[in-house]
């Protein structure tokens, strides 16, 4: 039987970029792009009515921005809503933490190599993320004014979760792959991931992305902690 292909909706503002898109997609069988939307507002509209895996979606556009069109696509009612790769221009837009708050799995610079950007496509759709954790670390680094006081009450949510998956999100968020993890941890890497599933399961969160979101959002790691 033949697996059904990756249903992408192309979401920029500049119509010559979504047509470069949409043929370096349309060139691989396993991804069939769905729609173009010119702004947020489109998108959002689009997303319900197309119901695409993965929402290619520009940052900075008119009327409705990225950020706020992630957020109301990934809230999305349905079974499982479509996962957001963020497109930006700069790769440190203070926009990016945003839109990775807002539900995005990840961030892609508009100058991707187009294999790239193939490869995250199917990435995302099978509900990893994209964006390298240390390269999370330093965006939430940047804007850790963002995030609330270190003496604000720990979220109930933190906690459900055992001492070592505690260990095991603090590590994500410092950038730690799976397999630097259990070389810290002293376990085998396949462990390490039954507790990274573990702590999204718990905590309600779609991927490693989210997982660092949380862990800075809830005090359990500090801005600029080693």
């Amino acid at each position: 039987m033949t697996a059904q292909p990756i249903r992408v909706l192309l979401v920029d503002d500049q119509p010559l970029l979504r047509t470069g898109f949409r043929m370096i997609l349309e060139a691989e069988s396993d991804i069939a792009v769905v729609g173009e939307s010119g702004d947020g507002e489109q998108a959002v509209a689009d997303a319900r009515a197309l119901q695409p895996d993965v929402v290619l979606m520009d940052i900075r556009m008119p009327r409705v921005d990225g950020v706020q069109a992630t957020r109301q696509i990934t809230g999305a009612a349905r079974e499982t809503a479509p996962r957001v790769l963020v497109l930006t221009t700069f790769d440190l837009d203070e926009y990016v933490v945003e839109a990775l708050r807002a539900g995005a799995s990840g961030f892609l610079l508009k100058d991707v190599p187009a294999e790239d950007l193939v490869t995250a496509i199917r990435t995302v759709s099978r509900g990893d993320a994209v964006v390298a954790p240390s390269i999370t670390r330093r965006l939430l680094d940047m804007f850790a004014s963002r995030f609330p006081a270190t003496d604000s009450p720990t979220p109930a949510t933190l906690q459900h979760l055992t001492d070592r998956e505690r260990e095991v999100l603090t590590l994500v968020a410092r950038g730690y792959s799976n397999a630097e993890i259990a070389a810290e941890l002293v376990v085998s890497e396949t462990t390490v991931k039954t507790h990274v599933g573990n702590v999204l399961t718990k905590l309600g969160l779609r991927d490693r992305v989210q997982a660092a979101v949380y862990a800075y959002e809830s005090g359990l790691v500090q801005p600029g902690a080693l």
